[in-house]
Order: structure tokens, then sequence, then C-alpha cells
């Protein structure tokens, strides 16, 4: 049995290590009016963190595994990872998107070698259609984040982060499954316990906020969100019970100040971020994060197509800091 430990997480990082970059911390307490940090997963090869958890389970997979392939069903940067991470290891892969799949991550699936296939405008759509073709083909499933493999493998995130602040107060991560949350609420949890762990999700997608609340994992009748990589109906049972353990909070952002978050970001930072990725450093901006010390904000991904940047810088629509 699979399981998510400060040990297996050591080990996912020794295993991708020369694949998944450390990625680094860009300082933007001027700008932003308060001591933060931005660690920009948007620089990973395939331009999100995904790569951590992908290579972390694809590598580990047994010699006919990967002889069969891999398929995986993402609505874009998990794709792209694992489509990078089976190019890395000489194995086919299949990835399954939504129909509303933004080009720029279903040309760069293509581009690391995938078969792309198409199914609906929600996870549960494509889920179905992978597992429909990875049992007619004999291919091997790699979940976009409700896996201890993959889980373990973000959770390396988390690792350095503590390696280059180890002073920080608090680390602000977005959600759309739990993957990334759960693997470094773990990994910061089991290593230094009195640093916050705060989630982020577009209220127009808070499955995981929702579940809390509940008390157990709860499935949405639909999500909506300018933010297309954080949009599961239902965190995953695995990503669920272990923000229930390590995350001390999940707050929510309306779309408005997630744009202005990307705004913010490409304006003073110079940074590019995705709507997904940029969630983190929205609830930063607006205030929604209270603590003292310097604060972490992942910024998880840069898939953003250019001309939907010109689109938002043009308009002027960005965020000040709060003060």
């Amino acid at each position: 049995m699979h399981t998510v430990t400060l040990a297996a997480i050591k080990e996912a990082r020794q295993r991708i290590g020369g694949v998944a970059r450390t990625t680094p911390l860009v300082d933007v307490t001027t700008t932003a009016g308060r001591e933060l940090l931005l660690k920009c997963e948007s620089m990973q090869p395939g331009g999100a963190f995904k790569i951590r958890g992908a290579y972390n389970m694809v590598a580990q997979l047994p010699t006919e595994a990967r002889d069969r392939g891999v398929i995986t069903y993402s609505s874009g940067n998990h794709a792209q990872a694992v489509a990078l991470a089976a190019r890395l290891v000489n194995t086919p892969s299949v990835v399954v998107m939504p129909t509303t799949a933004p080009p720029i991550k279903i040309a760069g699936a293509r581009g690391y070698g995938a078969e792309v296939l198409f199914a609906g405008t929600t996870s549960p759509e494509r889920r179905a259609r992978a597992e429909a073709v990875a049992a007619d083909r004999g291919l091997t499933m790699v979940p976009p984040f409700d896996h201890s493999w993959i889980v373990n493998g973000q959770g390396t995130a988390g690792l350095e982060i503590l390696d280059q602040r180890p002073d920080v107060a608090a680390i602000v991560v977005p959600i759309g499954g739990g993957g990334l949350v759960a693997g470094v609420a773990a990994a910061v949890k089991e290593s230094a316990p009195h640093i916050k762990v705060i989630g982020v999700e577009p209220a127009g997608a808070a499955a995981m906020r929702a579940s809390l609340d509940a008390g157990h994992a709860v499935t949405l009748a639909r999500t909506a969100s300018v933010a297309d990589g954080l949009l599961p109906l239902r965190p995953g049972d695995l990503t669920f019970e272990l923000v229930q353990r390590y995350v001390d909070d999940v707050v929510l952002v309306e779309d408005e100040e997630i744009v202005g978050a990307v705004v913010w970001a490409f304006t003073e930072a110079k940074i590019v971020a995705e709507p997904s990725g940029a969630v983190s450093l929205a609830a930063v901006l607006t205030g929604r994060i209270s603590v003292n010390g310097p604060v972490v904000a992942i910024v998880s991904g840069g898939n953003l197509p250019p001309e939907k940047l010109a689109e938002w810088t043009t308009v002027g629509f960005g965020l000040r800091a709060p003060g």
C-alpha cells in the first residue's frame, strides 16, 4: 500500500532531481506591501508544478507497464506533465482533455508526444473516457491528483520552500483536486508544524471548502471559474483526508480578484501566471491571509495564452496591495 510520508516525499525529491527544477522564490515585498515571496512553479518544464508528481509516478512503473504506455485525464497542465514524463522514460502516452481545453495546453501535450483525446467539459467525463481507453489498450492510469505517488511528488515543493526560507510563517497553495496542497502540507507539517499551510480555491469551484464544511468529500453540481485548472467537481479521497489532517484553512477568491492577481504578477513582478496559478497571490493581495512573518505564495502554473494576457493588461485590470 502506498502512503504519503515525509520519507516518501524525500525519496521523491531524489527521484525527480534533474527533471523537475528547484524553482526560485521571488521577493515581491516592496510592491506587495507585506513580506511576500512567490514560489515560481510556473517555471517548471511544462509550465507547472505537475511534473513533480507525474515524473515521480511514471519513473516508478515496472518495465511491462512502461512498454504498454500510460494515460491520464486532465484540464491541461497534468496532461503536459505526463506527456513529458513519458517521453523522458520512452513510454507512449495518451491524454484525455476537455473540449474546452486552452489551445496552449493542447499544443503543449502534443509537443511532448502525447496522443490527445477529448471528452466533455468535466473531470468525470474525461476520467470515464480515460478509464475506457486504458482498459481497451492495457494502459496504466496516472491520475491527476488522488494517488500517493503523485502527492509525494508534489510535496517536494514544500521541502524546497523550507530549504529556501526556513523562517516562513505561512505557505499559500492553489487547490484544484488537492494534490499540491496535500503534498506540500504533509511535507511542511511533518517537518515544521508551526508553519501555516493555507489553501485557496476559486469561489465558483470550492469543492474542498465545501467538503471540509461537510466533514466528508462533497461532489458539486457544477463548477465555473476563470481558473480552468481548478475545476474538479470533487476533491480526491486521499487529498481530502490529508487536507483535513494538515491544512490550517482553505479560503476563497473571486474571479475578478484572480484576474487582478494575474495582471499584478505580470506588471509588478514580471511573472507570467495563469489564473489557476495566481489564486494564491490573489488571496494574499486581497488580505485574506492574516499571519505575521514571511508568506510564500506558490504560483503553480504559467500556461497563459498571450492574447489573454494582452487583453487583461490592456484593460488595466489589476490589484493594488492592501494598504
